[in-house]
């Protein structure tokens, strides 16, 4: 078979349980002489992460090369792999896919937005298999964190849904009728290696003299109440916490202030670690969907104090200590710096922790025997596991017909100008080259014939120039409104998805026309990119705006830590703009207008549902906050934050209306603008 696993994380090296599995995964399937491939990503996109990355693999003596900008390709384990470090993971694993024709696509809760699910759906022949390692990242059931009835009807079209454990799978029948099946996904490093013959069992490293009491990934599901709550209760024992995906900067400084808990660096041979700790902690306070760092643990005789939550007490496979806790079942609508949904953590009885870490921390006899027992029902365990069970459904998976529906697989549709005999992909490599060569009047028309002063003006999601036809301005100064590309003039080419590039590429084309006083407004996702836009003219030490008027969004900072949700389907699109107050609903009614405003109108909510705040010095130019007094979406004090991101004197004002409250500019409106430009410039 030909495998391609899609990961939307990091492959290699990676600490985390879900992603360490994977690796051996799909490197278990290459050894079983299926011809497998990788695509995955780097945590965060730009050339500073490349080359470290790069740099990364390097220290561990893996050969990589740089096929195209922003991918990373490197062999392991008889698997090729692709990371990328620079781009679109999604637009890279169709590529990819392309180029690849897989048999079978694995993609796992690594990719809870359902990025790469999405993008394998649409492969017209490939199996998709999804593996199911968490029940907080699906999108049903009283574990989850963010519910979606959209993606649960993605996750019923794949051909096969596999638990990581029962207590998985039967969460997914019970919660969503899916027919989901349990088999051995998280394979045992060291046990294969074993049966392979090439290397010894894993040593046995449970000591009583051992360090620490350690505590893998500490954060808030991870149960770092209690571990703090025990660290403060045995203030002579030494405690270890190694922060990996969850930890958080409140996490950290709570940690640095117990002087019994030691910080200690993640490390690619878990070896390094179990060979210091006396006990593992595993006080998860959600549905732990197994616990990978449980079984390694066991297997290397470390005595582990788990809780009796999720698919845990299959992990511990009856051995002491499983200990009761109160779990969390809420969760805040917003995700940390870390991109960890924030729960509502209920108190804890840490008195049975307690008891039992007292008695491990004392009794060497008792220790010696739970240690004993710890590695003797994991070894016969992880003798027992293969990926043979796997490599049958998905076996099976092949002889069955394709289940997800036409609709499901079919690809959006390309924009009515590109040329019906393209492929999909000729489609994209055209669409970014016309892009690429676009001239800078194309961005600014009008700009040019502007002999004083330019506000250059930003349109809300999927509009363009026209949507600030018949502004004029006093004094001679000239309306410049901004035509972003997949849109009017401009419709051949690809649209920008993500912020960053966008900005940048902005930045570049305005250097001709900032040669007199200018100003920046911009209305809804406008806003934010005028803003930004702002913020990369100061990055390159070019003339700053004398005034940015904010319309209709609400300040950045509110994208502190956000978490992307998952794209909207088509219908969902066009029922935000229906709901919209100042459209004309029943445009969007007309097949014809529907298909012409959708590539822009996606590109631009996708670029927006991505963008992540990030913290900087506040603009040295005034901004200016306008909004609808109606605005169901942008309330008074949205607009008085965006104060925050300016040095100078800040004013809000409010008209009347809603969202789209300047459709058409009133004369209040027109008042307010001219006057506060005219204080700008003057």
């Amino acid at each position: 078979m030909r495998i391609l696993l899609a990961q939307n994380s990091l492959y290699y090296p990676a600490h985390g349980g879900g992603d360490k599995s994977n690796r051996l995964l799909i490197e278990a399937l290459a050894a079983r002489g299926h011809e497998c491939r990788v695509v995955a990503r780097v945590a965060a996109f730009g050339a500073w992460e490349h080359e470290r990355y790069i740099s990364e693999l390097a220290a561990r003596s893996v050969a990589a090369r740089v096929p195209e900008p922003g991918v990373v390709a490197f062999e392991r384990g008889g698997v090729g792999v692709h990371v990328v470090t620079g781009g679109n993971p999604r637009a890279h694993l169709a590529a990819q896919a392309d180029a690849f024709q897989p048999d079978i696509i694995l993609v796992s809760t690594d990719d809870p937005a359902q990025l790469l699910l999405e993008a394998a759906l649409r492969q017209p022949r490939a199996r998709v298999v999804y593996l199911a390692r968490a029940t907080m990242a699906l999108p049903f059931g009283p574990d989850c964190a963010f519910p979606s009835e959209a993606k649960t009807a993605r996750l019923r079209a794949v051909d096969a849904v596999v638990g990581v454990s029962r207590y998985v799978a039967g969460y997914i029948r019970r919660h969503s009728g899916i027919g989901a099946v349990h088999v051995p996904i998280s394979l045992m490093e060291p046990v294969a290696a074993a049966q392979a013959g090439s290397q010894p069992q894993p040593p046995c490293l449970g000591r009583f003299e051992n360090e620490f009491v350690t505590l893998v990934n500490p954060c808030a599901v991870k149960g770092i109440s209690i571990f703090l709550a025990l660290a403060d209760a045995f203030p002579l024992m030494a405690f270890a916490a190694v922060p990996t995906w969850g930890t958080n900067q409140r996490d950290r400084e709570a940690l640095r202030q117990r002087r019994n808990v030691t910080i200690v660096r993640p490390a690619d041979d878990i070896d390094a670690l179990l060979e210091r700790t006396r006990v593992l902690l595993a006080p998860s306070l959600w549905a732990e969907a197994r616990s990978r760092i449980v079984v390694e643990a066991m297997l290397r005789g470390v005595p582990v104090l788990a809780s009796d939550v999720g698919g845990i007490p299959e992990a511990k496979m009856g051995v002491p200590y499983l200990l009761p806790v109160n779990p969390i079942v809420r969760y805040e609508p917003r995700v940390d710096e870390q991109m960890v949904p924030e729960a509502e953590v209920p108190p804890q009885d840490i008195g049975p922790w307690r008891d039992a870490l007292a008695r491990l921390g004392t009794d060497r006899a008792h220790y010696i025997d739970i240690a004993a027992r710890s590695r003797l029902a994991a070894l016969e365990y992880a003798a027992g596991l293969s990926v043979e069970p796997l490599e049958n459904l998905l076996l099976e998976a092949l002889r069955t017909p394709l289940r997800r529906v036409s609709v499901e697989a079919a690809p959006r549709a390309a924009p009515a100008s590109a040329p019906d005999d393209l492929s999909p992909e000729k489609r994209r490599l055209l669409a970014l080259r016309l892009r690429q060569r676009a001239p800078d009047a194309a961005w600014f028309p009008g700009a040019d014939a502007a002999i004083a002063s330019r506000l250059f003006c930003l349109p809300h999601a999927g509009a363009g120039a026209a949507a600030y036809t018949g502004w004029k301005l006093a004094g001679g100064a000239a309306v410049c409104p901004v035509r972003l590309p997949g849109r009017e003039a401009r419709i051949a080419e690809a649209p920008y998805e993500r912020m960053k590039p966008l900005v940048e590429a902005l930045a570049g084309a305005i250097a001709p026309y900032l040669d007199r006083p200018f100003a920046f407004f911009g209305h809804s996702v406008g806003a934010v990119m005028a803003f930004e836009l702002a913020r990369e003219l100061r990055r390159r030490g070019m003339p700053a705006p004398g005034l940015l008027i904010a319309s209709g969004a609400r300040a950045p900072q509110y994208r502190r830590g956000h978490v992307p949700p998952p794209d909207p389907t088509d219908e969902e699109l066009l029922a935000a703009l229906r709901q919209a107050d100042g459209t004309h609903a029943e445009w969007f009614d007309i097949p014809a207008v529907a298909h012409a405003i959708l590539p822009a109108l996606r590109a631009d909510t996708t670029l927006y549902r991505h963008y992540i705040y990030s913290e900087d010095e506040p603009l040295d130019c005034p901004i200016r906050a306008y909004g609808g007094a109606t605005d169901p979406h942008v309330n008074a004090e949205h607009l008085r934050n965006w104060g925050l991101q300016s040095k100078q004197p800040f004013q809000m004002r409010q008209f009347p209306g809603g969202h789209f409250y300047l459709k058409p500019p009133s004369p209040e409106f027109r008042a307010a603008l001219e006057d506060d430009l005219r204080s700008a410039w003057r």
